[in-house]
């Protein structure tokens, strides 16, 4: 196999909950992640010159070992001692610096990738220990689909499949740090937590509602502090027919959730209207896991 194309597909947070922080400076948590039809293409193609020869469309994106897509790689390599060079075009659509895992969704796509185009032979459960020494968020963009996540967001419990629903994504035209928002917050003097059983117990029962109404983020009392336009989003969505809305990871990006296509468009060209965001996106949930 010489070549390989791949979506990276990007995730939201119905539920992130933050229980305590480590000696080692990262923070517990608890948290339910979405896949959604979002997606960075990757082509990855095997060549005769050594090394790792990344490119991307986003001319501000690094190339080298800033990239987790080329540390991905190179993580592979090193250990396995490929001596072919691998040549990597991202193609990003996914907002970059916007609380939806873009960058680990990249890096668990060349993991995953590697792994077919090189015959490595590692399983599901063995890419994503290497991928966590890459990014929290990598061990569950390899997996996908619905997932309870715990721990540093490395231990990952398959939940029932969200309920089919339309997804309304908004970025402001900002950038957030998540290590910046994480660094902020003080896990000791977080009063209203999420209902994460909540939102599985909607999940187990298939009851969208359910889910929608059980969300929650503790880490946007951080973000909105310093970025209002967040919460103006959130309300924008609400009052255009959202079942509920909320910033995704650290943010900046919000999301909604639709139960009709139409009332999610509406909010959207509202959103533009408004002036509140550059990229805006209407879309579903993703369900299927890699295998």
């Amino acid at each position: 196999m010489d070549k390989l194309e791949l979506k990276a597909l990007g995730k939201i947070n119905l539920g992130l909950d933050v229980l305590g922080k480590r000696e080692n400076g990262y923070h517990d948590v608890r948290m339910v992640m979405q896949t959604v039809y979002l997606y960075d293409q990757i082509l990855i193609e095997r060549i005769r010159e050594p090394g790792i020869h990344l490119s991307s469309n986003l001319f501000y994106l690094p190339v080298n070992e800033n990239n987790l897509a080329y540390r991905a790689a190179d993580l592979l390599m090193k250990e396995c001692r490929i001596r072919e060079g691998v040549r990597i075009t991202l193609d990003k659509h996914i907002p970059v610096a916007a609380g939806m895992a873009g960058g680990s969704s990249n890096a668990a796509a060349v993991l995953f990738g590697m792994n077919r185009m090189f015959s490595l032979g590692f399983t599901m459960e063995e890419l994503m220990d290497r991928g966590v020494t890459l990014g929290a968020d990598v061990p569950y963009c390899i997996l996908r689909g619905t997932v309870l996540a715990e721990g540093i967001g490395e231990k990952l419990t398959p939940l029932p499949a969200m309920p089919k629903c339309y997804v309304l994504l908004a970025k402001p035209p900002i950038s957030v740090s998540t290590k910046a928002v994480y660094e902020k917050l003080d896990s000791h003097e977080i009063a209203d937590h999420p209902d994460i059983d909540g939102i599985i117990g909607g999940l187990k029962r298939q009851n969208l509602d359910e889910v929608a109404a059980n969300m929650g983020n503790v880490l946007e009392k951080v973000t909105i502090e310093e970025y209002p336009v967040i919460d103006k989003i959130k309300s924008v969505m609400c009052r255009e027919g959202a079942l509920n809305a909320m910033m995704s990871g650290s943010g900046p990006t919000v999301f909604g959730l639709y139960d009709d296509k139409r009332k999610a468009r509406r909010a959207a060209v509202r959103i533009k209207e408004l002036k509140l965001t550059r990229q805006t996106y209407v879309t579903s949930i993703h369900n299927a896991r890699r295998g």
